[in-house]
């Protein structure tokens, strides 16, 4: 303050000194509070100012928006015999001009076991670690806080992932890599690889409530406790063009010469590299993520079989990858009856050609029923329809009447599947031996109570046999998977409608096939663990995969059961086994499955389970539901004073999905807007507890909330000093 303004402070009359002093403590604030949180503003712009192909999210200022920040993904995966390992490339893009953290939900394949997560900033490389959930998320909050980049994995479900970036500076790119190593699916001669792209919109049911004694609501159960983490936001394709741009390599070096390759849903190109190697990349190069991507292929035709035995020796274990198939089995003139439950999901997330598909397929598998068979069909949106009372001969009135009811169904409403899977399961026959009892669900399975569904199956299954059929271009394979596993049947895929009479084809050939059952698995001469715990029943042209941890390689695994009526049994000497990569991260991921399988059947408790994924998990640099990979660059980059905005990485609906049925007024979802929130981290001290930091959430246009009530405490300040002056004056 220059001399004449001091001097004029001590001249003026006490009470305008007084209006002066609030008056520049006023500025002061403004002047320190403001310009910091200008600086560190996320730009906001407006449609016409943006080019085409620029994705903008809404904020609580209308006609206001905030560029979304951009992610572009890369597959690299190498087929090697049985096993196949993927690098997965994700480019963060900030087109903003604020400090930003990025948050990005996706899936993988249900049986990848994730062990790597590399952060690329500048040109030096960060190798993230394993640790314990609650303790990677607190690594992860502090170096947030601090102005630290890094990385956090975490898995939400086996098939659903989230990454999370932090302090992604103006213009910045960060890229992250993530590895993972999965076992090659089998079935009839036909290996698959399925590479999820986009994670379909789940529907979580609500959770159950009551009133306590004050009137207050109290929640009591939550199907799904973590639906905040599995609800990331969905574009709407009518007005927003696809994003999340991906590329993909299969280098495919299966061990055979190789014979028929195929994508079923995307164009490829294929080199040819040798008559037991190719190289596959998608033809249009690059594809938005908006359905899953698959490859197929056959031996060629040989009188051989192809290897089955791999071994991997880590330290001073053995880690051996057993495959198996039965014999096929002579065409019986016995055919069991069967008692066939149809279960048809007709809610709004499989509108369009997922219905299409669904209502073929319920037809195609209606037309193999033979007289002597029994059925009945259930359909269910957010409310649930029993056909007939009772399961009814297949003959051919009643046919005809199912036929019916399948060509008149809509989808519409939410994705209510407990009751429909408890009806399915009610067996009033139970002790009957004439009928095989087989449960068909038809469904693309957007639901995030996925433990709800196994513990009822685990606790109600009974004789039932259960099986999957995956609908549409972004099933949720997780609980396909898990739920054939505990139903003791199979999972199938029908992604379009040409795929349709080819899958339920292949599916009742399995299901009219005498099956391969009371399987056992015994180490002869040798000791070790194996996993699974217990084999499921198998069907023709379905292989035996076993995986096995063994001091040495000596002595031999052999498999028995009953195939039809007859006896069974191979026996595979160990020491054949051929050399392989991963099978002891494979291993350990199978272990954690069987864990959370033998929970969900009541052989051990919760904590048990949770003891046994974390041990293993942290035993082989794994990430599960119990542990996370984390990566943190040691030098702060965000200046403390500038503002740290979360945004959420919007995904595409999934491709044939109808946004309006999947948004309806019925169907709680998240789409694209209003999904930027600025975090209250400027002046945080080094080493703050970012829990409660965290706590502090601006509004999405990021007012600075404490400036103005700081400000509004000094005006009403000035005020009582503007009103003493004037009482004074009046006096005066």
């Amino acid at each position: 303050m220059s001399s004449p303004a001091l001097l004029q402070t001590f001249v003026l009359p006490y009470p305008a000194r007084l209006c002066q002093a609030i008056a520049t403590a006023i500025l002061l604030l403004l002047s320190q509070l403001i310009s910091p949180a200008l600086a560190a503003d996320t730009r906001f712009v407006t449609p016409n100012a943006m080019g085409t192909g620029s994705l903008l999210l809404k904020t609580t200022e209308p006609g206001r928006y905030v560029e979304a920040p951009r992610i572009a993904t890369d597959f690299d995966i190498t087929v090697t015999g049985p096993i196949g390992r993927t690098r997965v490339t994700q480019r963060f893009q900030n087109p903003t001009d604020g400090w930003v953290e990025g948050i990005y939900v996706f899936p993988l394949p249900d049986n990848s076991a994730v062990d790597t997560l590399k952060m690329v900033v500048g040109n030096h490389v960060i190798v993230g670690d394993i640790k314990e959930r609650a303790e990677a998320k607190k690594i992860y909050e502090e170096a947030k806080a601090n102005g630290q980049k890094a990385a956090l994995l975490e898995q939400e479900r086996p098939n659903l992932f989230t990454n999370s970036v932090a302090n992604i500076g103006p213009g910045e790119s960060i890229v992250i890599q993530i590895e993972y190593q999965e076992a090659i699916r089998q079935s009839g001669g036909e290996y698959a690889l399925r590479v999820p792209l986009v994670m379909a919109p789940r529907y979580n049911p609500e959770p159950d409530i009551i009133l306590s004694s004050s009137t207050e609501p109290e929640t009591i159960s939550d199907p799904v406790p973590d639906r905040s983490r599995i609800e990331p936001p969905v574009l709407d394709p009518r007005v927003s063009s696809p994003a999340n741009p991906v590329a993909i390599t299969v280098h495919l070096n299966p061990g055979f010469a190789l014979g028929e390759i195929v994508s079923p849903h995307h164009q490829i190109n294929s080199t040819v590299v040798s008559e037991y190697r190719q190289t596959i990349t998608l033809g249009d190069g690059v594809v938005p993520a908006d359905r899953d991507f698959e490859l197929t292929w056959r031996a060629k035709p040989q009188d051989e079989p192809a290897i089955g035995l791999f071994h991997e020796t880590i330290g001073k274990d053995n880690y051996v990858l057993t495959i198996v198939s039965p014999p096929t089995p002579a065409k019986s003139e016995i055919r069991l009856s069967r008692e066939v439950i149809f279960v048809i999901d007709n809610s709004g997330s499989m509108g369009g050609p997922s219905m299409d598909q669904a209502k073929s397929s319920l037809q195609y598998a209606l037309s193999r029923l033979d007289p002597a068979d029994r059925f009945n069909v259930i359909r269910f949106d957010d409310t649930m329809e029993t056909m007939f009372p009772a399961a009814v001969s297949a003959n051919r009135v009643n046919i005809e009447e199912a036929r019916s009811f399948a060509g008149s169904l809509e989808a519409s409403g939410g994705t209510e599947m407990v009751a429909p899977l408890r009806a399915a399961l009610a067996d009033s026959d139970a002790q009957s031996k004439d009928y095989l009892r087989q449960v068909i669900f038809l469904t693309d399975g957007a639901i995030g109570n996925e433990q709800e569904m196994f513990d009822i199956l685990g606790l109600k299954r009974g004789r039932s046999r259960v099986f999957m059929v995956g609908i549409g271009s972004a099933p949720n394979s997780f609980l396909m998977t898990r739920m054939a596993e505990l139903g003791r049947g199979t999972f199938t895929h029908i992604g379009d409608a040409q795929q349709v009479e080819a899958r339920m084809r292949e599916l009742f050939g399995k299901l009219e096939s005498p099956a391969a059952t009371d399987l056992k698995a015994v180490l002869d001469g040798a000791k070790g663990e194996m996993t699974p715990d217990s084999l499921p029943d198998l069907y023709q042209g379905e292989p035996i995969v076993m995986m096995t941890k063994l001091d040495d390689l000596k002595g031999a695994l052999t498999f028995s059961g009953k195939l039809a009526s007859k006896s069974w049994t191979v026996t595979v000497p160990l020491s054949g086994a051929s050399n392989g990569s991963g099978i002891a991260k494979l291993w350990a991921r199978r272990k954690i499955e069987s864990a959370e399988v033998a929970m969900s059947l009541n052989e051990i408790t919760p904590e048990e389970a949770d003891r046994r994924v974390l041990a293993l998990a942290l035993d082989h640099h794994l990430v599960s539901r119990r542990t996370s990979l984390i990566a943190v660059d040691t030098d702060p980059s965000r200046p403390r004073d500038q503002l740290l905005t979360r945004a959420e990485v919007p995904l595409n609906l999934p491709a044939g999905w109808d946004f309006d049925k999947v948004f309806g007024p019925t169907v709680k979802f998240r789409h694209a807007e209003s999904q930027f929130k600025s975090i209250a981290m400027t002046g945080l001290p080094r080493g703050t507890d970012q829990t409660k930091a965290a706590e502090l959430v601006l509004p999405e246009t990021a007012t600075a909330s404490e400036l103005l009530i700081q400000l509004g405490l000094l005006l009403s300040l000035l005020a009582l000093g503007l009103h003493v002056l004037a009482r004074r004056e009046q006096r005066t």
